[in-house]
C-alpha cells in the first residue's frame, strides 16, 4: 500500500485497519489517514502484559512512521489477560472454544497499549488502559452459537464486546471503549503529552524480522537515516 499524497491538512495516521478503532478515533479526530502496520509480534519477548501491549503498539506506530515521517502516527494493541496470561487471537474454532471456556464465570483484564510517534523529530510517547470484564457462567450451547457466527476469529480472547450486547458480560469495571479496542480518554491525554514532549534522541532501529526485543529497547526506534 502506498501512502496517500493528499494529506496536507491531516496530522494523524492510524496504524490499524480495525473498523472498531477507526470508528472510535472518528469521535476524536475529524480526518486522519488509515495505514495498517505490518509487524512481527513474535519478535516481542515481553512477558508482562502491559509491556507487551505497549511495545506492540509502539512497533506498529514506528513501522508506519517510516512512511509518514512528518505526521503523528498512532499505534494501538489490545490484549485479553487472564491470571497474568495473555490470550491472543484464536488460531481456529477449537482454540476459540477453549478461550471462551476459560473466561466463562471469571474476571479477566483487557489492556490496550497506545503509542504516538513522529519520525521527523523522533518523538515517542506511550500509555495504556486497563479494564476488568466479568463474564457470566456460559453454557456450552451459548459458546457454540457465538463461535458459529464467526465473529471470534480475529479478536483477542475470541470475543468482541460490541457483538455480545450483554449476552456474556456480567459487569465491566473501567473504560468500555478500551475493551472495544481504542480508549479515547487515554488517547486524548497522550496526544496532549505528545505536544508537550521534546524531540527524542536518535536511537538504533529494530526492524521487522530482526532479533527479539523488549520495550526498553524499543523506546525511540528510529533510524539515523537523513530525512
Amino acid at each position: 500500500m502506498k501512502p496517500r499524497k493528499n494529506y496536507k491538512n491531516i496530522k494523524i495516521v492510524l496504524a490499524s485497519r480495525s473498523p472498531r478503532r477507526i470508528n472510535l478515533l472518528k469521535k476524536i479526530v475529524r480526518d486522519f489517514i488509515i495505514y495498517p502496520a505490518d509487524i512481527d509480534e513474535g519478535a516481542i519477548k515481553e512477558k508482562n502484559p502491559v509491556s507487551f501491549a505497549v511495545l506492540a503498539a509502539t512497533l506498529k506506530a514506528q513501522a508506519v512512521a517510516e512512511k509518514f515521517p512528518r505526521l503523528i502516527v498512532a499505534g494501538a494493541d489490545t490484549i485479553v489477560v487472564f491470571k497474568n496470561k495473555i490470550l491472543g487471537k484464536p488460531r481456529n474454532y477449537r482454540d476459540g472454544k477453549k478461550m471462551l471456556s476459560i473466561l466463562s464465570g471469571n474476571t479477566h483484564e483487557v489492556i490496550t497499549g497506545l503509542a504516538l510517534c513522529r519520525r521527523r523529530d523522533k518523538k515517542l510517547v506511550t500509555d495504556y488502559a486497563k479494564t476488568e470484564v466479568n463474564f457470566k457462567k456460559l453454557k456450552a450451547d451459548e459458546i457454540t452459537d457465538y463461535l458459529g457466527r464467526g465473529d471470534f476469529r480475529d479478536k483477542a480472547g475470541s470475543y468482541a464486546i460490541q457483538d455480545l450486547r450483554g449476552q456474556f458480560i456480567k459487569s465491566i469495571k473501567g473504560d468500555y471503549d478500551n475493551v472495544v479496542g481504542f480508549p479515547g480518554r487515554v488517547f486524548k491525554k497522550l496526544l496532549k503529552k505528545f505536544n508537550e514532549t521534546s524531540p527524542g534522541p536518535s536511537a538504533k532501529r529494530a526492524g521487522r524480522g530482526g532479533s527479539r526485543i523488549t520495550l526498553s529497547e524499543a523506546k525511540g526506534l528510529f533510524s539515523r537515516r537523513k530525512k
